[in-house]
């Protein structure tokens, strides 16, 4: 088998970009809430913005003054009455630019929450639409564990870097780019004096940041070593216990312990750092302002006016939240370069078995099958058949016999196409498969494994899967023919996840009508009995016969004697033929075949 796939992280800076523009297409299938968003989230930097600026006209020019006339006017000896009018008015601005806050805020919510969700079905979908396209040797080397991944935890993710990273890098830098023009047009000295603290901030954050990420990285990755490591020992506690082997295993599990309290110990550490490191440069920029612009008022002539000072120390302030947005979502897309690597290898996997440009389909086969001159291997070191021949007449049922590992299975894997020949043909009523759609061939073929698979719903869904307009009668008629007719009241009986709700001989058999509904020229039965009792394989092996009529049939069989009445049975040994025959023909010859028949039939005798 070809080597198990490696999941592959993006670990140079310069992989950010391509990673980010990638899921960036994703969200842009939606310009109308990708737009709506960038939208809502300038209108609420714009009205977080504005604040500072209101407080500043209320304290000049609805407080100052009035305080300023009322001094006057005690110093005077005289009588002051307070107008309270541009207080009203600006807190009516107040109230006003809090209700726009509020309505942009709910809607960057919505659509940042609605780009994600759309992001995360394309993203699956795409994925899951290449795993039904992907051949066998692509199973082959993934573990299932590695594709549920793909589609669950990853796929969250990358989807919520392209929404709420979106919002945050955006609304941060709205947010700083706002504050900063105000700030200049006020006061280009204190606007300098905020300005040049924002790299230096950045870069604190952005560099903690990437810290904690790293030791949670590590933390994660101990704890997984650590879970498995617990599962296994809590699982071999007998084998740990009749070893004497407790003290060590006990020793070598506070080792890893200990490298994981290490590590969450520094990824804690480094998270408990950051915001008041992220405060304290704040705090200094805060002071600059207060001792640069309190300088400033308090000069003769005042060069700003008391509510400029606070309102650009509030801007000083009100920076600080979008850095640290900006540094989360630098973080976070840093983060998410390992899942999306995994999820874009997966949408990009090569096809090996695809339609060629030129591909037809089949019209209605008859059912002949030709090897001619097949070579074929899983690993180049290892070759599974070689210039290998096989002919096989419409109608005819063949059996493949022989030891594990000698190819029997790949040959039935090769007829349906599950594989291609590394050379050679393989020829469908003398047409070479390639030349023709792997769909045409597929549906006028049926298949049936030693352990068979139900899918979610009803009896009737799961016999009707790849003839979904399959009528009652057809069933019934299927069902009849398998001497299943006790499964004809039960149509609406749900089955259960995987067919836990069926027993084994059930649920095989609700496989074998699968196959056999379509009304299939080519049937293949890979050790299609093996797994189910005897009673149940007896019922099957009545109606075999009347299954395999006007088809052709290759059979694999571990037990000999379900294939006595095959037209031909092959004996397989390393990739080759080496005995062709009816039953007794080849008992008469003594050979391999023979001798497998004879072993087996006297294991069976002897475990009655």
């Amino acid at each position: 088998m070809e080597t198990k796939l490696n999941d592959q992280q993006f670990n140079t800076q310069k992989a950010l970009v391509p990673f980010l523009r990638r899921i960036a297409s994703y969200a842009w299938k939606y310009p109308r809430w990708v737009l709506g968003l960038l939208f809502w989230v300038m209108v609420v930097a714009v009205a977080d913005a504005l604040f500072p600026l209101l407080l500043k006209g209320t304290i000049d020019q609805a407080i100052t003054p009035q305080l300023e006339a009322l001094k006057l006017a005690q110093d005077q000896g005289t009588t002051y009455v307070l107008d309270f009018s541009l207080i009203y008015y600006y807190t009516g601005l107040f109230i006003l630019v809090g209700l726009i806050q509020v309505l942009g805020v709910y809607f960057f919510i919505r659509y940042a929450g609605r780009i994600q969700e759309y992001v995360m079905h394309d993203l699956r979908k795409d994925m899951f639409d290449r795993l039904q396209k992907l051949s066998f040797s692509f199973y082959d080397r993934s573990a299932s564990g590695w594709l549920l991944t793909r589609l669950t935890s990853d796929t969250d993710r990358v989807a919520e870097v392209i929404s709420w990273g979106l919002l945050e890098v955006f609304w941060g830098i709205s947010m700083i780019s706002f504050c900063l023009i105000i700030l200049f047009c006020y006061s280009w000295k204190l606007g300098l004096i905020v300005a040049l603290t924002i790299p230096f901030m950045l870069l604190v954050s952005i560099k903690i940041r990437m810290l904690v990420l790293q030791y949670s990285r590590n933390s994660r990755k101990i704890n997984s070593e650590l879970t498995a490591a617990f599962s296994e020992h809590i699982n071999g506690i007998v084998v740990n216990k009749s070893t004497a082997q407790e003290v060590r295993v006990s020793n070598e599990f506070k080792i890893l312990s200990s490298r994981m309290q290490k590590a969450s110990y520094r990824a804690a550490y480094y998270t408990a750092m950051y915001i008041p490191l992220v405060i304290l440069t704040g705090s200094f920029a805060a002071a600059f302002v207060v001792y640069f612009g309190g300088s400033m008022v308090l000069a003769v002539p005042a060069i700003i006016t008391v509510g400029t000072l606070v309102a650009a120390l509030d801007y000083a302030t009100k920076i600080f939240i979008p850095i640290i947005d900006i540094s989360m979502f630098y973080a976070r897309a840093q983060g998410s370069l390992s899942a999306g690597e995994r999820i874009f290898s997966l949408i990009d996997e090569p096809l090996d078995i695809k339609d060629a440009d030129a591909a037809t389909d089949f019209a209605a086969i008859k059912g002949s099958i030709q090897f001619e001159q097949v070579d074929f291997y899983y690993n180049k070191k290892q070759p599974i058949l070689k210039h290998f021949n096989l002919t096989i007449k419409a109608g005819e049922s063949i059996a493949l016999v022989g030891a594990t590992g000698e190819g029997k299975s790949t040959i039935a894997n090769l007829v349906a196409r599950f594989y291609e020949p590394k050379a050679g043909e393989i020829k469908i009523d003398g047409i070479d498969y390639k030349t023709k759609t792997i769909k045409s061939l597929r549906k006028q073929l049926g298949l049936v494994l030693q352990t068979p698979h139900l899918f979610i719903g009803t009896i009737r869904a799961n016999i009707s899967y790849a003839k979904k307009e399959a009528s009652d009668a057809a069933i019934i008629r299927t069902l009849n023919l398998l001497g299943a007719t006790h499964f004809i009241a039960r149509l609406d009986e749900e089955v259960g996840e995987e067919g836990e709700n069926l027993s084994m001989g059930e649920k095989q058999l609700i496989s074998f009508a699968r196959a056999i509904l379509p009304n299939p020229k080519i049937l293949i039965m890979d050790e299609a009995t093996s797994s189910i009792d005897t009673i149940t394989e007896a019922k099957i092996q009545q109606s075999i016969q009347q299954m395999l009529e006007n088809r052709t049939a290759i059979i694999i069989a571990h037990r000999l004697s379900t294939i006595k009445n095959c037209d031909r049975i092959l004996v397989i040994q390393n990739g080759h033929i080496i005995e062709d025959g009816p039953h007794q023909v080849l008992m008469n010859k003594k050979g391999s075949y023979y001798k497998l028949y004879t072993k087996q039939l006297r294991a069976e005798k002897v475990l009655e």
